[in-house]
């Protein structure tokens, strides 16, 4: 294995699960996920379920005022593409990045589907340290669900040579922890809430009644985890159904190794 020492970098990531902008109170507001997000002052930020279209006729794009308001690039992946609008996931950063992969994940379905679960993978430079993200939405079924996280983990992703450690998977992976979809990510990467010196791993869904810890970051071997938990406050209460989680992380410190020499062994038993 090859050893790299470079100097460390702290990172705060964030995944939110937006709801379509869309709060508990049923108000739809772009501006009040960026007031959440801002309040987190992340450096990269991965969204699911985000809504691409204008409330009002020559206003701006909903994920645009998003991007602006926090003065973050965006990057946005389609899965649902209708009457002139479109839905999907997205990344936000504050430092230079770009687009490496963005494609459907596996689909079980037999019919047509009416979401793509996709996934969006793009490289961060944070301070001279790339940072590979990889962020995505799965679907509902277990069985599916499993398909799509063996394809995470495989060659075309985390597995692939160019999705060097450091990296991070993240997202809403509607995969708590007793599920085998979980089990899989867990055998492969490090889950951040694992970490969480504030006590056990916090459910981020739903808002109203949190019992699910749905909303996941993994990080691969180098990666140090300074702190992870969902951020619970009154804003985030209403805001959208699910919590942001957000991860302080440390990147580009110590050794680091290829993600795609790790053992395959799990994800064959696990499927």
């Amino acid at each position: 294995m090859k050893h790299v020492d470079k100097p460390g970098r702290n990172v705060r990531i964030l995944t939110y699960n937006v709801h379509r902008w869309l709060g508990t109170d049923r108000q739809i507001s772009p501006g009040r996920i960026a007031e959440v997000i801002a309040s987190c002052q992340p450096d990269i930020v991965a969204l699911q379920e985000v809504r691409v279209g204008r409330v009002h006729k020559g206003h701006p794009d909903q994920a645009e005022i998003v991007a602006n308001l926090l003065g973050m690039d965006l990057h946005f992946q389609p899965t649902i593409r209708i009457l002139g609008e479109q839905y999907g996931i997205a990344i936000l950063t504050r430092h230079p990045s770009e687009i490496i992969r963005a494609e459907r994940l596996p689909s079980l379905s037999t019919g047509p589907s009416f979401e793509k679960r996709s996934a969006l993978w793009v490289c961060v430079d944070v301070e001279g340290v790339s940072l590979n993200v990889v962020n995505a939405h799965l679907s509902l079924r277990s069985r599916e669900r499993r398909a799509q996280a063996a394809a995470l983990l495989g060659e075309n992703w985390i597995g692939h040579p160019d999705c060097a450690d450091p990296a991070v998977l993240l997202g809403d992976f509607n995969a708590p922890p007793y599920s085998r979809s979980y089990r899989l990510f867990a055998s492969r990467l490090k889950d951040a809430q694992l970490s969480n010196p504030s006590g056990e791993p916090q459910p981020t869904f739903h808002t109203r009644a949190p019992v699910l810890r749905l909303d996941h970051v993994f990080v691969t071997k180098s990666v140090d985890i300074i702190a992870a938990a969902p951020v619970r406050n009154e804003l985030t209460r209403v805001a959208s159904d699910h919590y942001p989680l957000l991860a302080e992380l440390r990147v580009g410190s110590g050794s680091q190794v290829s993600a795609g020499t790790q053992a395959e062994g799990a994800e064959r038993e696990l499927l």
